[in-house]
C-alpha cells in the first residue's frame, strides 16, 4: 500500500503532482486547436494526461475564443484607420486646390 504524502499542499499517492501556469494550459488548448493529431499524440508529446487536457481544453477554450475576437476588433480599427488616413490625405489635397483657386480667382478680378 502506498502512503499519502503532502506535496505542494496537495495529497499525492506517491506521486508529485506537476503544476502548470495558466499561460502553459492557454497554449497547449490552443496547439491542440492548430494540430492535425488526436489529443492523445498531443498528450503523449506533451507529457500530460489526456483527461488533464480534456480539463484544460474546457476550462481553457473561451480565452482562445476572446483572444481571436480582441485579434478582428484589432484589425477592424487598423482597418478603420487606414480608411480615416486616406480620407486626411484626400481632403488636404481638396484644400490645397481650393487655396490655389482662389489664389488664381483673386487675381483675376485685382
Amino acid at each position: 500500500m502506498k502512503l499519502m504524502r503532502k506535496e505542494r499542499g496537495v495529497f499525492t499517492m506517491g506521486k508529485i503532482q506537476q503544476s502548470y501556469s495558466n499561460d502553459f494550459k492557454i497554449q497547449a488548448v490552443r496547439y491542440m486547436q492548430e494540430q492535425a493529431k488526436t489529443l492523445p499524440e498531443i498528450a503523449d508529446e506533451l507529457k500530460i494526461s489526456v483527461e488533464t487536457l480534456y480539463k484544460w481544453k474546457g476550462k481553457y477554450e473561451h480565452f482562445d475564443k476572446q483572444a481571436a475576437a480582441k485579434e478582428d476588433k484589432a484589425r477592424q480599427l487598423e482597418q478603420l484607420l487606414k480608411e480615416k488616413e486616406r480620407e486626411q490625405i484626400e481632403l488636404k489635397e481638396e484644400v490645397a486646390i481650393l487655396k490655389k483657386a482662389m489664389h488664381i480667382f483673386g487675381q483675376e478680378r485685382n
